[in-house]
């Protein structure tokens, strides 16, 4: 049975998003190159406009919704990024956009969907429990669920910047790319191993609450429980009832790497120190993994970095080599 997301997808969804969202850099890494022993570099979605990568899924789910649909409104539940990206989208097309968060989401994103135009509703104390609210509200309302991850015009849009790196760099033999709910390493490999068949596909997650990998664990979706993180961006469910990334993930990634909340820390620390780049928790993950000693890489490889919306009060205190008591140090 073929995947639900090919590299065909991908290469229209390119088309599809193309002058709605940047061309973010790819950059060679030259402490991460000395580090790995082989040529790093770094795909700097933190460039992205909304912040973060998922500017590339929402545009193009929104972008490929028929045009009735856009008085009814969209809806979504999110850990903030998505949220703000889909706001983003939706108010450059002229739809009403609703977004869901639990009372974990950090509340610089907060702030930013709202100032994206978004309606904003804060339910409960997880991903899950923001998901069920919006999917309440969507019937109730008559509203377009468009998810954070699960979904193949959001999965085809993540895989983009892959197109675009390759384009930057033909010569990657390895790609790390931060792993949570499977949408951007879903597509991610669609589009690297749609490429480059005998490509590596590494993902990265936190070891506090890391959903997809206790499900592949398990062989299949299961719940786990959501907690406090610096790499916030990461957390929630992947739903039980997940259509299509945890198959994508099951079939196309080749290895998982969990990280402890002082690994992320200190590749948010490495990334201001040796680039001058301001990266949240899940944006720096890759770079964690890599110094941590966790990521062995023979060929040239490159990381993604997938998202810079950190609040500057938490990015501060990590600076300064403090962790932040809510995750639990």
């Amino acid at each position: 049975m073929p995947l639900p997301v090919q590299l065909d997808d991908v290469e229209k969804a390119r088309c599809t998003i193309a002058g709605l969202v940047i061309k973010t850099p790819a950059v060679r890494s030259g402490s991460l190159s000395l580090a790995a022993g082989v040529p790093v570099f770094l795909k700097l979605e933190n460039r992205q406009t909304t912040g973060s990568f998922k500017l590339r899924g929402a545009s193009n789910a929104i972008s490929s919704l028929a045009r009735e649909a856009h008085a009814r409104g969209v809806i979504t539940a999110s850990t903030g990024n998505h949220g703000r990206a889909l706001a983003h989208a939706a108010h450059h097309a002229g739809m009403p956009c609703t977004v869901c968060l639990s009372d974990l989401v950090p509340a610089n994103k907060v702030h930013a969907i709202q100032a994206a135009g978004a309606v904003l509703h804060i339910a409960g104390h997880s991903q899950d429990e923001a998901q069920a609210e919006a999917e309440r509200l969507a019937r109730d309302q008559g509203l377009i669920v468009i998810p954070p991850f699960d979904h193949p015009d959001i999965i085809a849009g993540q895989g983009t910047l892959v197109l675009e790196m390759l384009d930057d760099v033909p010569d990657i033999e390895t790609i790390v790319v931060p792993l949570s709910g499977g949408g951007l390493v879903s597509g991610a490999a669609a589009a690297f191993k749609g490429r480059k068949p005998n490509g590596r596909v590494i993902g990265v997650s936190m070891r506090r609450g890391a959903a997809m990998a206790a499900s592949l664990d398990a062989g299949k979706p299961v719940e786990v429980r959501e907690l406090p993180t610096i790499a916030d961006s990461l957390g929630g469910g992947i739903n039980l009832n997940n259509s299509n990334t945890f198959r994508m993930v099951r079939a196309l990634v080749d290895e998982v790497i969990l990280l402890d909340e002082a690994e992320i820390a200190a590749g948010i620390r490495h990334i201001h120190e040796a680039d001058g780049e301001t990266v949240e928790g899940a944006g720096a993950i890759g770079i964690a993994a890599l110094l941590a000693g966790k990521l062995n890489v023979s060929g040239s490889t490159a990381i993604v970095v997938s998202g810079g919306n950190i609040d500057t009060a938490l990015h501060r205190q990590i600076l300064l080599g403090n962790l932040p008591l809510q995750a639990g140090y």
